[in-house]
């Protein structure tokens, strides 16, 4: 007897607002019962106190995840002056204190140095490895070991808030790699009267954003309703390309990339480009590859209903 497949063929991108208190994981593999999908991934861990954009990808669609991940993402935060946490959130334990508060004209004047191309020790309790382990399991048992700097983008810092002395709420868009929580440590230990995260919520990944994500408790109640209603949440699989070049080819050259072959960019028409891109026939994807030499080359091809 063959193996019997789990899970429905069910394809395209869900965008999740993730309530607080969920892990990523737990909040894919919930939508994924919810969905009775074969396949689930997600694109960009957000912690438990964050909520916000949780792209999570169905069958083909987790084809495209690498491209998700590699967009920036955009954040509001609430950073609590005074005390640094060993998880630099207010979930941790306080580690250091201090009774000095910023003025706001000095908390302006300090984002500036967080903007650009800068250097950003990850959060010890992160999902990192250190010699095969990961960073939080170290962390947890109190082992003693040191994160290397890495180098970070952030386009864009701002104070939108200042609501009393302890709090300021930011706003940032920055690229793949770039820990908020560090970011609220950094700031604190910069103005010298330390931080952490109390209130996290990511409003974009890439091209997702809030505009279309919606509640766990909404798709508790479609899928009440069935598939049909559960389906009309989805994103196409190629919402998550919008970076790359499209090609639009013939049935016959999707035909032909099926089979792993590439095919000659021909005719008047023809894009002058080189690098990644992606291949779409009859408004439906083919295909990511690489274009070189007026040809493309597949590298992941989309199996889909017709």
């Amino acid at each position: 007897m063959g193996r019997q497949r789990k899970g429905q063929a069910v394809n395209g991108w869900l965008i999740l607002d993730k309530p607080e208190g969920l892990t990523s994981t737990k909040a894919v593999g919930r939508t994924r019962w919810l969905f009775d999908a074969a396949k689930a991934g997600h694109a960009g861990t957000l912690d438990p106190l964050a909520t916000g954009v949780l792209p999570i990808a169905f069958g083909e669609a987790t084809k495209t995840v690498p491209y998700a991940v590699e967009g920036s993402k955009a954040y509001r935060f609430t950073v609590r002056f005074g005390a640094e946490t060993d998880t630099d959130d207010i979930e941790g334990t306080a580690t250091a204190t201090s009774r000095l508060r910023p003025a706001r004209a000095d908390i302006e004047a300090a984002l500036k140095q967080f903007v650009g191309e800068i250097e950003q020790v990850p959060p010890r309790f992160s999902a990192l490895k250190v010699d095969g382990a990961r960073a939080y399991d170290l962390a947890r048992d109190r082992c003693d070991f040191d994160l290397p700097a890495r180098t970070v983008s952030i386009q864009r810092l701002t104070l939108i808030e200042h609501p009393s002395p302890d709090t300021c709420v930011f706003e940032t868009e920055c690229g793949k790699g770039t820990y908020v929580r560090a970011l609220a440590r950094d700031l604190g230990r910069s103005l010298g009267c330390l931080g952490h995260i109390s209130a996290l919520r990511r409003t974009r990944v890439g091209g997702f954003s809030l505009d279309h994500a919606v509640t766990l408790e909404a798709v508790e109640q479609a899928a009440e309703s069935g598939q049909e209603a559960l389906r009309s949440l989805l994103q196409p699989v190629q919402t998550a390309l919008t970076e790359l070049p499209a090609l639009s080819i013939s049935p016959s050259d999707a035909a032909n990339i099926r089979q792993g072959r590439a095919i000659l960019l021909r005719g008047r028409d023809a894009p002058i480009l080189a690098g990644a891109a992606y291949a779409v026939s009859r408004g439906a994807p083919v295909a990511i590859g690489e274009v070189a030499r007026g040809e493309f080359h597949p590298s992941r091809v989309f199996i889909l209903p017709d």
